[in-house]
């Protein structure tokens, strides 16, 4: 007899359990002390900063823009396993509350990132407002119905396979989100809200209407489950080895001049290898775009004369530490091992990319500095960015690699 509850329990509980697992790794390692650090800086130079605002800054405007984003983004979280398009298929009709549970445990988690988000910006509004915290509450209970709405309507979206629909679809649940939360951050006239809010529902129950006789979508509902759970193994993987990450190649042409001055002689060889790797993997490659993109914006903006300092030597050792993993890219593949190369320059060609990558971060840090005019710190930074990468690369990891 089948029996969707122990399904529900058991693929939940299993998800947790992995999740679990591999969360140990994550906040058991210097990263956990780097960034409560960088969150307590930025906590500082966010609450200088909002001492400046006046009252005729555009901080309802501000928080609509942002939530917006987390209002709209609401997938469910349905936890469905490859197989399940071929032995789960026939129970379709039996799933309901199975895909139920699934929704409402993923309101739950994304409103509880929706809570962290506002407890964030609402210092920003009540500054600014001169309400207090007062209205933290109704409003949070707001944007919690909105929210709701959103995983509703995004699961109804589910049901289509046209990828034109999910994009329309996207773009008018965020122009809708955006346009509420400033409405009621402006504290409009109700009758305004009331509105909108139908309006939201007859878009819900007009979708409701034309899925009524269509099936579930299986391969796109596992497909954004596998997308994911890879997010999250690539996070992990920086720790721990993860067996079931499917790595991600592109092969991004236009990056070849990076590497087209690497000579083909036998000891170049790791080095064009790592290289090679580098740029051509999502998950390295997009690593250091993010961080060095949070890295600028916080020492632009966050941060003033010593912080930037400390902010620049924070994200220059979570690139490198997130980096080191590069090491052991390929050894599981055997070919690798017949390359007439010693240990030693293997070790020398990553010591030395890994130098350069941190090198140029460090410069990329100085320039948005001396952008601001500050040129007395933009050469402390690129200075302070070049001995931190000298010692991490030779020293540092090291003795994280022996380990």
């Amino acid at each position: 007899m089948f029996d969707e509850n122990k399904l529900w329990r058991d693929r939940a509980g299993g998800r947790m359990k992995d999740l679990g697992r591999y969360l140990r790794y994550i906040f058991n390692g210097h990263l956990v002390i780097v960034l409560l650090f960088l969150i307590g800086s930025a906590a500082f130079y966010y609450q200088e900063w909002i001492k400046t605002l006046s009252s005729s800054f555009p901080a309802a405007l501000i928080l609509a823009v942002i939530l917006g984003i987390f209002l709209t983004h609401s997938p469910v979280y349905n936890f469905l396993l490859e197989a399940d398009k071929v032995f789960l298929l026939p129970l379709e009709d039996n799933l309901k509350g199975y895909f139920l549970r699934s929704g409402i445990a993923s309101f739950v988690f994304q409103g509880y990132i929706l809570l962290l988000a506002f407890a964030v910006l609402m210092p920003m509004y009540a500054h600014v407002s001169g309400n207090g915290f007062g209205l933290f509450i109704p409003f949070f209970l707001v944007l919690l119905l909105i929210k709701a709405w959103n995983l509703a309507a995004a699961w109804k979206i589910q049901f289509y396979v046209d990828s034109v629909v999910h994009r329309w679809d996207f773009l008018v649940r965020y122009l809708t989100n955006a346009v509420f939360s400033y409405l009621l951050f402006k504290q409009a006239n109700l009758i305004i809200l009331l509105v909108i809010g139908l309006i939201m529902v007859f878009y819900y129950y007009s979708f409701h209407v034309r899925t009524r006789k269509m099936g579930l979508k299986w391969d796109l509902l596992i497909e954004a489950e596998e997308k994911r759970m890879a997010s999250f193994y690539r996070l992990a993987n920086l720790f721990t080895d993860v067996p079931k990450l499917k790595a991600t190649v592109k092969r991004r042409k236009y990056l070849d001049l990076f590497i087209s001055k690497i000579s083909f002689r036998q000891e170049k060889t790791y080095l064009y290898l790592f290289s090679r790797t580098f740029l051509r993997s999502s998950d390295y490659l997009g690593l250091f775009v993010r961080l060095t993109i949070i890295g600028v914006l916080s020492i632009y903006f966050l941060s003033f004369g010593i912080g930037q300092l400390i902010l620049t030597i924070l994200f220059l050792y979570l690139t490198g530490f997130q980096l080191l993993p590069l090491w052991n890219h390929h050894q599981n593949k055997l070919w690798v091992d017949l390359y007439p190369v010693s240990e030693k320059e293997k070790t020398a060609s990553f010591h030395f990319l890994l130098l350069i990558i941190l090198v140029f971060q460090a410069l990329i840090f100085a320039l948005s500095i001396l952008l601001k005019g500050e040129w007395l710190y933009s050469l402390l930074v690129l200075g302070l960015g070049l001995v931190f990468s000298y010692l991490f690369v030779y020293f540092y990891s090291k003795s994280r690699l022996k380990k």
